[in-house]
């Protein structure tokens, strides 16, 4: 018998609501710092050295970005999103002539390499319309160069204010300019062929752009209010690694900049790559200084020591952090093994072309990992230490589990996922229905996890739970347009579970962990 229209009704809204949770990427990481060029303070995504060389420049000295992304793709990385920030950078400017007067330009992007060129024309406007214009602003790969890399085309626009075509209005959406000073009394003058015959001419940007002074701790934090620095990854959908290279190459990022930093990775379910500083020139001076290291986060993991490489700018091997090619690292053993495995499966082994600067004997290997830095390798041991890979959450009063680096990005994988894939229910009924079918979702994907060995237990009773009901949907939770799902899992032994909270209301989502006991569960209610 056919479907009823009612019944496939049914099955669409069942269909969009039912399916089963993905499985969030794991992998991809977050680079902020400074570039040669490029956007500020706005997340782009590239999947290649020349994919950023392209939008940021390629490598300069003076950006430990640039070096630490190379050698995150050399060493296995696939997806990284850059945030450029800059300390005091000016952008060029550019002057097209209008009779006596001019309509001066400004770069969007700051920096000495924003190379720009604007054209002037007025094809297909009539002479009662004498304050119109048409304008082509391009960005150029170098200075006098025909490669355009960039180019924005404005037809009909004005420079009377009162216009709906205003120059100025309408260069507030362009990614290349904006309208510097007042507008001229009279529109600019149409560009002059250039030389040889060619007939479109152009105005170049002036050779006034600045690069800016080397970062601060400031520049690097930026504002959550105005979402600069570290607040601009509130712009990208999903990341897991964030790194965050050395201020200069002998400038180890700061205490205040690291706080933030994990405070924002435990609320994106996601990782702090911290580099060694500078002053760890062996185990044993890395081993003392930890004694005393003000810094421990599980939400934070560094491997040491810092990684050698050569630098063709200067044609010579450097030292640099180790944050790119550690998250590289981790990136590429996704590509192998799941995530609760990669860490343990895969030693921390250097791809040719990069490094360890200092040499670490395997007894030293052993009492870092104990104060929670895991050591990188020039080639795969011949014996194993034993050494399970470690957060920085070390000695830190952190959870037991958390201190473990598989355990811990298990636990965040997990939690994005369940999040991430229950976020329908803004669409529906906050009602049993939907917990019911909530839950029944988060059961299957824990289930799965399960039957693949992630978690310990025999049983669904040792190693998973999730509860969707009146429990943890009261009705203060409902009058505050809340909807919450609990659930728990265990990552080191049956019946030890590390809980968290979903929480879905308008305009928000999150996930956080949180105590079982807050809730008033018993146990027993959990198993069953």
């Amino acid at each position: 018998m056919a479907d009823s229209p009612a019944s496939g009704i049914e099955h669409a809204q069942q269909s969009r609501t039912d399916h089963a949770i993905e499985r969030v990427p794991t992998g991809i990481a977050a680079f902020i710092g400074r570039t040669l060029k490029g956007p500020v303070d706005q997340p782009l995504s590239v999947r290649s050295f020349a994919e950023f060389q392209h939008h940021f420049g390629g490598l300069w000295q003076p950006a430990t970005l640039s070096y630490a992304l190379e050698q995150f793709f050399e060493n296995g990385g696939r997806e990284a999103h850059v945030v450029r920030v800059v300390n005091g950078a000016r952008p060029p400017t550019l002057s097209l002539p209008a009779y006596g007067a001019s309509l001066q330009l400004i770069a969007v992007n700051p920096g000495s390499r924003e190379y720009l060129r604007a054209s002037v024309d007025y094809d297909g406007i009539s002479v009662a319309e004498p304050d119109r214009f048409n304008l082509v602003v391009q960005r150029v790969r170098s200075a006098g160069s025909e490669l355009v890399e960039d180019q924005e085309i404005y037809r009909r626009v004005s420079v009377a204010r009162e216009s709906a075509r205003c120059v100025n209005d309408v260069l507030l959406k362009s990614r290349l300019v904006r309208v510097r000073g007042t507008l001229p009394a009279e529109r600019p003058q149409r560009s002059a062929g250039a030389p040889g015959g060619v007939a479109v001419g152009y105005t170049l940007s002036s050779p006034d752009g600045d690069d800016g002074a080397p970062l601060t701790d400031y520049d690097v934090i930026g504002s959550a209010a105005s979402r600069r620095g570290l607040f601009a990854l509130e712009g990208v959908a999903r990341f897991n690694l964030l790194c965050i290279p050395p201020l200069e190459r002998e400038r180890d990022v700061g205490l205040s900049t690291l706080l933030v930093a994990a405070r924002i990775c435990r609320e994106r379910q996601a990782l702090l790559l911290v580099d060694p500083p500078a002053a760890w020139d062996s185990a044993r001076a890395a081993l003392d200084a930890l004694r005393v290291w003000p810094f421990r986060s599980d939400s934070a993991v560094m491997y040491y020591p810092r990684v050698q490489a050569f630098d063709r700018l200067r044609g010579r091997v450097e030292t640099f952090g180790s944050c790119g090619a550690a998250a590289g690292m981790i990136a590429r053993a996704d590509e192998t093994w799941p995530v609760w495995t990669a860490a343990d499966r895969e030693e921390a082994v250097l791809r040719p072309g990069l490094r360890p600067a200092v040499a670490v004997a395997d007894a030293d290997r052993v009492r870092l990992a104990h104060a929670g830095v895991n050591t990188l390798l020039a080639v795969r041991g011949g014996s194993r230490t034993g050494v399970s890979p470690r957060t920085l959450g070390v000695g830190g009063g952190t959870a037991a589990d958390w201190k473990y680096l598989s355990a811990r990005r298990l636990a965040l994988f997990v939690a994005a996922s369940i999040e991430q894939g229950t976020r329908w229910v803004l669409l529906e009924h906050n009602a049993r229905d939907a917990w019911q079918r909530a839950r029944s979702q988060a059961e299957d994907f824990l289930a799965e996890l399960a039957a693949q060995g992630a978690f310990p237990g025999a049983t669904p009773a040792e190693n998973h739970f999730v509860i969707c009901d009146e429990r943890v949907n009261t009705p203060l939770t409902l009058a505050e347009g809340k909807f919450n799902l609990l659930f728990g899992f265990a990552t080191s032994k049956p019946g030890a579970f590390d809980t968290w909270l979903v929480t879905h209301r308008a305009g928000a989502s999150r996930v956080r962990p949180v105590s079982v006991n807050r809730w008033e569960i018993a146990s027993a209610i959990l198993r069953g």
